[in-house]
Protein backbone atom coordinates (compact mmCIF):
# COMPACT_ATOMS: atom_id res chain seq x y z
CA UNK A 1 0.00 0.00 0.00
CA UNK A 2 1.13 3.45 -1.04
CA UNK A 3 -0.23 6.92 -0.25
CA UNK A 4 1.59 9.38 -1.87
CA UNK A 5 0.79 12.92 -0.69
CA UNK A 6 1.95 16.09 -2.10
CA UNK A 7 1.08 19.94 -2.75
CA UNK A 8 2.76 20.77 0.78
CA UNK A 9 5.02 24.24 0.35
CA UNK A 10 6.00 27.61 2.14
CA UNK A 11 3.05 29.97 1.59
CA UNK A 12 1.91 33.47 3.33
CA UNK A 13 -0.78 33.71 5.76
CA UNK A 14 -3.64 34.10 4.19
CA UNK A 15 -2.88 32.48 1.26
CA UNK A 16 -3.96 28.81 0.18
CA UNK A 17 -2.26 25.65 -0.82
CA UNK A 18 -4.19 22.34 -2.21
CA UNK A 19 -2.86 18.97 -0.92
CA UNK A 20 -3.48 16.14 -3.21
CA UNK A 21 -2.91 12.54 -2.06
CA UNK A 22 -2.61 9.26 -4.42
CA UNK A 23 -3.19 6.01 -3.44
CA UNK A 24 -2.06 2.68 -5.07
CA UNK A 25 -2.19 -0.83 -4.12
CA UNK A 26 -5.39 -0.98 -2.05
CA UNK A 27 -9.14 -0.70 -3.63
CA UNK A 28 -9.09 3.00 -2.55
CA UNK A 29 -12.98 2.87 -2.81
CA UNK A 30 -13.21 0.80 0.58
CA UNK A 31 -11.33 3.18 2.55
CA UNK A 32 -12.24 6.56 4.63
CA UNK A 33 -9.86 8.73 4.02
CA UNK A 34 -8.43 11.45 6.16
CA UNK A 35 -5.78 14.10 6.68
CA UNK A 36 -3.94 14.49 9.75
CA UNK A 37 -1.18 16.98 11.05
CA UNK A 38 1.53 16.93 12.96
CA UNK A 39 3.55 20.09 14.43
CA UNK A 40 6.70 20.17 16.10
CA UNK A 41 5.97 19.53 19.77
CA UNK A 42 2.91 18.19 18.94
CA UNK A 43 0.57 15.76 19.07
CA UNK A 44 -1.01 13.98 15.90
CA UNK A 45 -4.11 15.62 15.38
CA UNK A 46 -6.83 15.00 12.41
CA UNK A 47 -7.64 17.97 9.88
CA UNK A 48 -10.54 16.28 8.10
CA UNK A 49 -11.92 12.92 7.37
CA UNK A 50 -14.38 11.85 4.15
CA UNK A 51 -16.38 8.52 3.79
CA UNK A 52 -16.28 5.97 1.43
CA UNK A 53 -18.56 7.69 -1.26
CA UNK A 54 -17.57 11.09 -1.05
CA UNK A 55 -21.18 12.67 0.92
CA UNK A 56 -20.13 12.97 4.24
CA UNK A 57 -17.05 14.52 5.82
CA UNK A 58 -15.82 15.52 8.96
CA UNK A 59 -13.71 18.42 9.88
CA UNK A 60 -11.19 18.60 12.77
CA UNK A 61 -12.07 22.34 14.85
CA UNK A 62 -8.61 23.92 13.29
CA UNK A 63 -10.20 22.86 9.88
CA UNK A 64 -13.93 24.26 10.09
CA UNK A 65 -14.81 26.89 7.67
CA UNK A 66 -11.22 26.45 6.11
CA UNK A 67 -10.36 23.23 4.83
CA UNK A 68 -12.41 21.17 2.57
CA UNK A 69 -12.11 17.53 2.12
CA UNK A 70 -12.69 15.55 -1.41
CA UNK A 71 -12.29 12.33 -3.10
CA UNK A 72 -12.25 10.94 -6.68
CA UNK A 73 -12.70 7.31 -6.39
CA UNK A 74 -12.20 6.76 -9.83
CA UNK A 75 -8.60 8.37 -9.50
CA UNK A 76 -7.74 6.88 -6.26
CA UNK A 77 -7.19 10.69 -5.08
CA UNK A 78 -8.09 12.83 -2.09
CA UNK A 79 -8.05 16.19 -2.07
CA UNK A 80 -7.46 19.47 0.77
CA UNK A 81 -7.88 22.75 0.14
CA UNK A 82 -6.87 24.77 2.59
CA UNK A 83 -7.78 28.39 2.58
CA UNK A 84 -7.16 31.49 4.91
CA UNK A 85 -4.00 29.39 6.28
CA UNK A 86 -2.28 30.58 9.70
CA UNK A 87 0.95 30.09 10.75
CA UNK A 88 -0.27 28.08 13.63
CA UNK A 89 -1.63 25.71 10.30
CA UNK A 90 1.95 24.66 9.86
CA UNK A 91 2.68 21.19 10.13
CA UNK A 92 3.33 17.86 8.37
CA UNK A 93 0.48 17.14 6.87
CA UNK A 94 -0.33 13.03 6.42
CA UNK A 95 -2.65 11.12 4.15
CA UNK A 96 -4.58 8.36 5.85
CA UNK A 97 -6.35 5.37 4.78
CA UNK A 98 -9.46 4.25 7.22
CA UNK A 99 -8.48 0.27 7.74
CA UNK A 100 -10.61 -0.06 10.87
CA UNK A 101 -13.38 0.77 12.70
CA UNK A 102 -14.12 3.59 15.56
CA UNK A 103 -14.08 7.43 15.10
CA UNK A 104 -12.02 9.24 12.71
CA UNK A 105 -9.84 11.38 15.21
CA UNK A 106 -9.00 7.67 16.42
CA UNK A 107 -5.22 7.76 15.29
CA UNK A 108 -5.25 3.29 15.17
CA UNK A 109 -6.99 1.68 12.44
CA UNK A 110 -5.13 3.66 9.48
CA UNK A 111 -2.76 2.83 6.77
CA UNK A 112 -0.29 6.51 6.65
CA UNK A 113 0.87 7.68 4.08
CA UNK A 114 4.36 9.87 3.92
CA UNK A 115 3.97 13.55 5.09
CA UNK A 116 4.12 16.66 3.34
CA UNK A 117 5.55 19.92 4.64
CA UNK A 118 3.47 23.39 4.59
CA UNK A 119 4.85 25.91 6.14
CA UNK A 120 2.96 29.52 6.80
CA UNK A 121 4.57 32.21 7.57
CA UNK A 122 3.71 35.41 8.65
Amino acid sequence: VQLQASGGGLVQAGGSLRLTCGASGVTFSRHPMAWFRQAPGKEREIVAAINLSGDGTYYGDSAKGRFTISRDNAKSTVTLEMNNLKPEDTAIYYCAARSGSGPYDELSGYIWGQGTLVTVSS
